[in-house]
């Protein structure tokens, strides 16, 4: 069963929605409508500001007029709809900090930010649904799909800009804890290599470390060992590349346990039998100032039930992996 939906839209921009993409504007004023096909509307050249074509990364100013025509979305109702109400659920009971500025959430493994390659609802998509009066409601930073923890959304269009201000300037501590293979060497605290955005597994991006590459450093702490089978670490960005901290501790030799990207594909069946079922990289906590208040805010995740009883079978585990 389908449905086609279609509308036509006339915004004015108003103080406080200036000096946002036009892309990120309409991805969030056009619900249910895919980005890819914004991205293409935008392309086309039949979006219209003040009555003239624009590039997809325009930046509005106060007293924009802008035009969208007719568009048509193709939707699956029941397969949408369940999937839908469950993705709600789930991340009405993940709230853990909210109020009239910013919201945090404990993000579920398995859940993407947002929508697209596939995926008609993610994160974004299914808060915004949650808070339907919320007019502006924008993710601060991302996690990757089967990354569990800490994920900021600003709810003011002056508390995104401040926020990614601190992320600009790395001035927010981000703390993940993260299982990996073996054990880690005490001396390696910090780990300082450039890591080079590549195009390689399944069409997917990855980094590797590469002289060409952005600097990135990840400090990282010991903070529980399993005898010689896994490490327990805390891993804190200093700065925030795409899988940077994934990458670090395959350039180390510890891969993270169930990394499908950078790990080790021999150790899969032995903590799949301890019923870990993911990658464990999880955001423990976030540290910033807060846009209203200007004090230091510290969102914390706790772990979720899988990623406790993993730590539970290792701690009562003296078995080495052969």
């Amino acid at each position: 069963m389908y449905s086609d939906t279609f509308s036509k839209n006339i915004f004015m921009i108003l103080p406080g929605f200036e000096a946002q993409r036009i892309d990120n504007f309409l991805h969030n004023k056009l619900k249910g409508v895919p980005r890819s096909m914004i991205y293409r509307i935008l392309r086309t050249g039949v979006v219209r500001i003040n009555k003239k074509r624009i590039k997809p990364w325009y930046k509005l100013q106060i007293g924009d007029e802008i035009y969208v025509p007719l568009i048509r979305t193709m939707r699956s109702k029941d397969a949408n709809i369940s999937h839908k109400t469950a993705l709600v659920t789930a991340l009405k009971n993940s709230i853990i900090y909210e109020d009239e500025y910013i919201l945090g959430l404990n993000k579920p493994s398995g859940i993407a930010v947002h929508g697209g390659s596939g995926l008609q609802y993610g994160v974004i998509e299914a808060l915004r649904s949650l808070r339907p009066v919320t007019e502006f409601l924008e993710l601060v930073h991302r996690l990757d799909r089967d990354t569990s923890g800490v994920l900021l959304l600003a709810k003011k269009r002056s508390s995104l800009r401040m926020l990614h201000e601190q992320l600009r300037e790395n001035s927010m501590e981000k703390n993940y804890l993260a299982l990996v293979q073996g054990r880690w060497p005490i001396h390696v605290q910090i780990v300082d290599v450039p890591l080079l955005k590549t195009i390689q597994f399944n069409h997917h991006s990855m980094v590797r470390v590469h002289q060409d590459g952005k600097p990135s450093q990840t400090l990282f702490q010991i903070k529980e060992n399993y005898a010689h089978i896994a490490t327990l670490v805390q891993a804190s960005l200093i700065t925030g590349r795409m899988h940077q901290i994934r990458a670090h501790a395959l350039h180390i030799g510890h891969p993270i346990i169930l990394d499908n990207r950078y790990g080790n594909s021999d150790l899969s069946k032995h903590f799949k039998g301890i019923g870990l079922q993911r990658i464990f990289l999880h955001a423990a906590t976030l540290s910033f100032i807060h846009p209203h208040t200007k004090q230091i805010t510290l969102l914390s995740a706790p772990l979720d039930k899988q990623l406790n009883n993993c730590l539970k079978s290792l701690r009562f585990s003296t078995t080495p992996i052969k």
